[in-house]
């Protein structure tokens, strides 16, 4: 006999295929939806059927968009002499939040990872190169994450970009601002003092 009935069971199967989400808070999730409103139930599901519809890649950057070329790279408040060059579209918030970077984005949809199948030609690189040969670029910033695939994939680009010339640099690394040191593991403090710069 089934816990739940067939529609509730296949609606917490889709809801546990979610990042983040296990069996008990797909179980919350499926029984919130059903106390609420059927109109808040057909919303979400018109939003979702609509991101699947409209959203799609940008040409230049990769960054998910409703059109083409994306916000970020047809602003011409923007500077296209900067690249910064992230993993996930994701990764461009907390970079805008900071107000202070003004130039263009190139996302990779991931990260190298021989361990799990992930090799260079399953990035999406193909279009960063062919913004390099456009000529106006004259500086990359890599803002992977400081993991080892994020690392790993870091060092492959400045390998790959150095050739054209174009200055690559890597975010600094390193101390969270109001942590202690104490805190701190060794490659945390092994990068913070990499990254060190005169006052």
């Amino acid at each position: 006999m089934n816990d739940y009935a067939e529609p509730i069971a296949r609606l917490i199967d889709e809801l546990r295929k979610l990042p983040g989400i296990g069996q008990k808070t797909a179980q919350r999730l499926a029984y919130n939806l059903l106390r609420r409103p059927s109109e808040d139930a057909e919303r979400l599901s018109r939003a979702i059927r609509e991101v699947k519809e409209k959203i799609r890649y940008c040409s230049r950057c990769n960054n998910f968009s409703d059109q083409d070329p994306c916000n970020y790279c047809t602003s011409p408040s923007r500077t296209q002499e900067i690249i910064c060059v992230v993993e996930e579209p994701h990764d461009i918030l907390p970079i805008e939040r900071t107000r202070e970077y003004h130039g263009q984005y190139h996302v990779l949809h991931g990260v190298l990872s021989p361990i799990n199948g992930i090799g260079p030609d399953d990035l999406k690189l193909k279009n960063l190169l062919e913004r390099l040969r456009e000529g106006n670029v004259r500086e990359i910033i890599l803002a992977t994450n400081p993991n080892v695939e994020g690392e790993a994939t870091a060092i492959y680009l400045a390998k790959l970009l150095k050739p054209t010339g174009v200055r690559v640099s890597r975010i600094a690394l390193g101390l969270p601002v109001g942590s202690d040191l104490e805190f701190a593991d060794e490659v945390t403090m092994s990068k913070a003092l990499e990254g060190r710069h005169a006052l």
